[in-house]
C-alpha cells in the first residue's frame, strides 16, 4: 500500500494544487491530510473546499491548530499568525467553519496513527523538535508508525524498544528505509509553508510494501502566492518566508 500524507497547507492554493497534481501522478492507495488547512495564506475557502471534495472521495483529514483557531479566540499564537487567523475568519462562510470544527484530532488506521502535532495530548499542539519530544510522543501511543506535521520541517525518528529515538533528516525525493525492528515517528514537512530552507512544497509518500517513506518535494509558484498575500493585506513576512523556505 502507498499512502500520500500532506500537512500544513495553510491556505496556499498554488502549493496545494501542485502537490495534488504530483499525488495524482503517483496514484497512491490512500490520501491523508494532517491539518492546518488554513492560516497564513490567501486562499482559505479554496483549500477547505478542495479538501472537503477529497474527503468526499475517500481521503481522510484531521484538525490542525490553525483550523481550530478560526473558531476560537487564541492568545498563544504569534502576532502574524493571529492577524492571519482574524483575516481568515472574515473570509470563510459558515459551511467552511463547520467543516473545520468537525475534523477529528487524530486518526488510527491499523498500525498507523495520524495526528497534526503530537500523540502526547494532541489538543495541546505540542511540537516535535527534539528527541525528548519525540520520545514523549512515541510513549503516548502503541502505534508502530506515527505521522505528524506542525513543525514544517521533515524529520524521521527511529526508536528501538527501551531506547531513546534517533533523529534523521531525510533528503528530498530520496526514499528512507523503515526498519521492521523499530517504531517510527515521521514528521512530514509542510505543503504550504516549508521552513527547512527549501521553498518547494513537501509531502510524504509511505510505501508499506517496500518499507520506505519519501519526502517528495514539489516546486510551485511561490511568487504568485506571495503576491496574493500582499494584495490581501496580510503581513509581508508571510509572503517573504515562502520565497526563502523559512
Amino acid at each position: 500500500m502507498r499512502i500520500a500524507i500532506l500537512s500544513d497547507i495553510h491556505a496556499n492554493r498554488e502549493a496545494f494544487d501542485a502537490v495534488l497534481e504530483a499525488v495524482r501522478k503517483r496514484a497512491p492507495d490512500q490520501l491523508v491530510l494532517l491539518g492546518d488547512l488554513v492560516g497564513y495564506g490567501p486562499d482559505p475557502a479554496y483549500v477547505i473546499e478542495t479538501a472537503a471534495g477529497l474527503v468526499e472521495n475517500g481521503a481522510s483529514c484531521i484538525m490542525g491548530n490553525h483550523d481550530e483557531a478560526v473558531g476560537l479566540v487564541r492568545t498563544d499564537m504569534t502576532e502574524n499568525a493571529r492577524f492571519a487567523i482574524e483575516w481568515t475568519r472574515k473570509h470563510l462562510a459558515a459551511a467552511h467553519l463547520d467543516f473545520l470544527a468537525r475534523l477529528p484530532l487524530s486518526l488510527r488506521s491499523e498500525d498507523r496513527l495520524f495526528v497534526h502535532a503530537s500523540a502526547e495530548r494532541p489538543e495541546k499542539w505540542l511540537y516535535i523538535r527534539d528527541r525528548e519530544a519525540a520520545e514523549r510522543c512515541l510513549s503516548s501511543s502503541d502505534a508502530r508508525f506515527i505521522f505528524c506535521g506542525h513543525t514544517h520541517v521533515p524529520a524521521i525518528y527511529y526508536a528501538l524498544p527501551a531506547s531513546r529515538p534517533v533523529h534523521f533528516s531525510p533528503l528530498g525525493n530520496v526514499a528512507a528505509p523503515l526498519s521492521e525492528l523499530r517504531r517510527h515517528l515521521i514528521v512530514v514537512g509542510a505543503v504550504g509553508q516549508p521552513r527547512d530552507g527549501n521553498p518547494a512544497a513537501c509531502f510524504a509518500l509511505l510505501d508499506t510494501d517496500r518499507h520506505e517513506v519519501t519526502m517528495v518535494r514539489v516546486p510551485y509558484d511561490h511568487e504568485e502566492t506571495a503576491r496574493k498575500i500582499g494584495a490581501a493585506g496580510l503581513p509581508a513576512w508571510l509572503g517573504m518566508r515562502l520565497k526563502i523556505g523559512r
